[in-house]
């Protein structure tokens, strides 16, 4: 009679054979504050690297999705929920004492945070500015240094080919107020009116209001109020200048 074949190497598998290891959700959420990039850490309130700044995280659960458990230790180490989006994975072998750990990067940006609140092993949570990350004048726990740069890396080649930029923005912003986020993001100064042209001609990346800026008492036109577009790609991209 018919029946399923075994692999004789099935019948073999041990799965104690292999050392276990634990994995791990850390996010790195940015936004900007008063034209600064900043990143939101917690201060760890355990060890290892008790004290030391981190990004918001921990062990995924038995049952959980990975999605999940970042959504979740989010919302724990900080009060604070946001859309995530996966950016890599980082598995050296010592990158944690306690054990091996695999962790999966989320990043995420958000236009206004609210005050962050700290909770179960963060001591403190805080928006800190990027440049205190990039010019190591703040050490992070574990590999979260590395995890921080390759987010806010992400961030800044994202706004040249994604439409990425409006996620720094209230829902409704002027094409100043766009290119303030470019200019903060890559640390530079593009010109006003080559920017508009620009982000004019990528179809789907605005889509105008009728509502305009009030008047200003030196005054100033008021300018054009203008929501998210519903694309994701720039068409064409905005190329971020040489340094």
């Amino acid at each position: 009679c018919g029946g399923v074949t075994i692999d004789q190497n099935d019948l073999e598998y041990d799965p104690h054979a292999f050392p276990p290891f634990a994995v791990t959700v850390d996010i790195a959420l940015m936004t900007l504050v008063d034209n600064e990039l900043r990143m939101l850490l917690i201060q760890r309130g355990v060890e290892p690297d008790k004290g030391f700044w981190a990004l918001p995280g921990g062990f995924v659960q038995e049952n959980e999705d990975l999605l999940a458990a970042a959504e979740r230790e989010l919302i724990e180490e900080t009060g604070v929920s946001a859309e995530l989006e996966q950016l890599k994975t980082y598995g050296q072998p010592q990158r944690d004492p306690r054990m091996r750990v695999v962790t999966v990067a989320y990043w995420a940006i958000l236009p206004d945070l609210p005050r962050p609140k700290s909770g179960t092993d963060a001591s403190h949570a805080e928006l800190v500015p990027v440049f205190e990350i990039e010019s190591k004048r703040l050490k992070l726990a574990f590999d979260h240094e590395q995890i921080a740069h390759d987010a806010v890396e992400a961030a800044r080649e994202s706004l040249e080919t994604r439409t990425v930029a409006s996620r720094f923005c209230q829902p409704e912003f002027t094409i100043a107020d766009l290119r303030n986020v470019y200019n903060s993001v890559w640390n530079t100064k593009l010109d006003p009116g080559n920017f508009q042209r620009k982000v004019k001609q990528s179809e789907g990346f605005l889509t105008p209001t009728p509502d305009k800026t009030p008047s200003t008492e030196k005054g100033g036109r008021p300018a054009v109020l203008w929501t998210a577009g519903p694309a994701d790609k720039l068409d064409p991209p905005i190329q971020r200048p040489a340094k």
